[in-house]
């Protein structure tokens, strides 16, 4: 996790019991520089009137180091009927000689009635003109300090009271276009043509923190991220996005996971409690100063180096696998009933100058069994056999209820001498999947020659295990296993010998890695492809599934060369997620789930199933991957 240091002094503003406009808070600060001095623009929450309840205004205070702050004084409050119900939450930018303020407009507490205000200085003395922005529900709005591609830009909230809320930007040719009805309406009537792709998921709650900081690396953004707000207990986090400097919509760097939690005092404890979120950061030389309102109540402020963020974003963002476009590789065809309804989870391995796949394919009444397809170049599989390459053969694949799925599925396939061995799940619909052994030769492999050696159940009656494979060679006299036995974890055991007799020899061991309780991968884990050798450890790439959702997400760690039962490091953040059509929509829904993986020219080709229907492929430099890797295990010090 990126981390910062808190400062000493917060919180920066407490509520002033003596001041009736910001008695009961002083939160949710934003900062600007003007001239020698930073000037801290705050939501202040006064005491209620009789008969009436808190209404918000803006402060703003004044000092030299960001950190100290005095000479507070209101300096924006409800004038006009949109208004009339508070000003909230303010977000200040200077841009071309002027300071622009944008801030939450509150009419009525309903969603129609909040939205954005924008109040314009010339020098933070005094309010030179007031408009309202959107038309529409809005907050949480800020001004880039600088033109983008020659256009005014700004960034915003969009339906924060009517979820879901989306992150939007928007560009203006003049500032008037910035409050004018027209603008929005048809602004709004496109929405989806300027929302940041950024992936939230249904039960949690976005809105833009600070306004943009234009680095080297592209514009950095501040958010809040707020898990389960729609089903409490919410957990209020900080996270990160790097936007292009030329293209703002398009993310170059993100980290998906906060950073800043409600961990201290004044920030677990307030009017609202456990709360940090984020308004306003500056650059002070070579540190990032990110301002954030604490339980709703304070104002406070966290300090973290500018070349840590960036490493942190670009890094996360380089470690990423990316699609072969013409992605799915391999679908189903009508015409062959054996593989007429889906084509998915291909296992992969590299020989003689090709790729060889085996994709677990299935029919109509759902019976799966394994298609074979070859690539010279790892993503045009121009060459596929026309009948299967493995079907079921033992009672633990044959169907045992009619219709339902049954058969040999999410096949594993590891070079091991002068032999592929294949680790597969053999289910008959009626008992717990178990993991099954087989191989064939190399020589036959490649000459399409079906010759594989009776298959073996490896993993013991009456455990749900599979996810299964084989290590490429042996590691301190003995041959290595990776299975998921029991359902959520992941497991590693070894044995003297590959003579499984299907009776008294099984698969078992201890866990090697077990869920987390963090956004994606808390419910259960499993591998995916096979482990790749590195110098610096086994490359292990694995599925996670969150609690909070059935979205599949891939992560990746490193395994001792000599010892694999010691994790070196497994990622926090995803290498792949499923964002397209044919990985979101399918059989099953928002699924990518590799099964293999191999090295060609220094590329890692991942193969994998999308939707539980199709074939994909995904690609990164090995040495990208690995070098993200071991930044982050340095980076967090594991």
């Amino acid at each position: 996790m990126l981390e910062g240091k808190r400062s000493s002094e917060n919180p920066l503003l407490i509520p002033d019991p003596g001041s009736a406009w910001e008695a009961e808070a002083t939160f949710n600060p934003s900062p600007v520089v003007c001239g020698k001095k930073v000037h801290l623009l705050y939501r202040a929450v006064g005491k209620a009137a009789a008969g009436g309840g808190e209404i918000s205004s803006i402060g703003v205070a004044s000092g030299t180091d960001g950190i100290h702050f005095k000479d507070r004084r209101q300096f924006i409050a409800p004038q006009y009927p949109w208004e009339q119900l508070g000003c909230e939450d303010p977000r200040v930018t200077e841009f071309e000689g002027h300071f622009y303020i944008f801030y939450t407009a509150v009419e009525s507490f309903s969603a129609e009635g909040i939205r954005v205000g924008v109040a314009v200085s010339d020098d933070l003395a005094s309010v030179k003109e007031k408009h309202l922005v959107t038309p529409f529900n809005a907050k949480a709005m800020a001004l880039f300090p600088q033109r983008v591609n020659g256009k005014i830009a700004a960034i915003l909230t969009v339906n924060t009271d009517r979820p879901p809320a989306r992150i939007a930007l928007a560009f203006f040719d003049r500032i008037e276009d910035i409050w004018s009805p027209a603008y929005w309406s048809d602004w709004y009537a496109h929405l989806d043509e300027h929302v940041v792709p950024i992936d939230v998921n249904e039960k949690d709650q976005i809105e833009v923190g600070s306004a943009p900081i234009l680095t080297e690396k592209g514009w950095l953004i501040f958010y809040s991220y707020i898990y389960n707000y729609f089903s409490p207990p919410a957990i209020f986090g900080i996270q990160a996005l790097l936007l292009d400097p030329a293209d703002p919509k398009k993310i170059v760097g993100e980290v998906k996971r906060p950073f800043l939690v409600p961990e201290e005092e004044y920030e677990q404890y307030g009017r609202v409690p456990r709360i940090v979120f984020p308004s306003g950061a500056l650059q002070r030389k070579s540190n990032i100063y990110l301002y954030y309102g604490a339980a709703d109540t304070t104002a406070c402020l966290a300090i973290f180096k500018l070349k840590d963020i960036l490493e942190e974003l670009v890094f996360v963002a380089g470690r990423q696998l990316m699609r072969f476009e013409g992605n799915p590789i391999i679908a189903p065809i009508s015409e062959r009933a054996w593989e007429a309804k889906a084509t998915f989870n291909p296992g992969a391995v590299c020989e003689g100058g090709k790729i060889h796949l085996l994709y677990r394919a299935m029919s109509d009444d759902n019976t799966s069994v394994f298609g074979y397809a070859a690539s010279l170049d790892g993503v045009h599989f121009t060459e596929r056999s026309p009948g299967p390459a493995y079907v079921p053969r033992i009672a633990a694949e044959q169907k045992l209820v009619p219709g339902g799925n049954s058969g040999c599925e999410d096949p594993r396939l590891t070079k091991c001498g002068d032999r592929v061995y294949m680790c597969y799940t053999a289910y008959n619909g009626k008992d717990l999947p178990r993991v099954a052994f087989t191989s064939i030769s190399s020589a036959d492999l490649v000459a399409k020659k079906w010759n594989w050696a009776p298959p073996v159940l490896i993993s013991p009656p009456g455990f749900d295990d599979k996810d299964a494979a084989l290590f490429p060679r042996k590691i301190g006299g003995r041959y290595f296993f990776l299975h998921r036995m029991g359902g959520t974890d992941i497991w590693i055991d070894s044995t003297d010998s590959l003579d499984f007799d299907g009776e008294t020899k099984f698969l078992g061991g201890k866990v090697l890695m077990r869920p987390r309780d963090t956004a994606w991968d808390s419910r259960r884990i499993g591998i995916s492809a096979p482990p790749i050798e590195t110098p610096h450890g086994w490359l292990l790439l694995y599925h996670g599934i969150s609690k909070r959702t059935s979205h599949y997400s891939i992560r990746a760690a490193l395994l001792d060369l000599n010892d694999p039962t010691n994790v070196l490091y497994r990622t926090e953040d995803s290498i792949l997620d499923p964002k397209m059509p044919y990985e979101k929509d399918g059989l099953v829904s928002n699924v990518v789930f590799p099964c293999g993986a191999v090295v060609m020219r220094g590329e890692l080709f991942v193969y994998y199933g999308g939707g539980d229907k199709v074939s994909a492929v995904a690609t990164i430099a090995l040495k990208d991957l690995l070098a993200g890797l071991l930044h982050e295990a340095r980076f967090h010090r594991k």
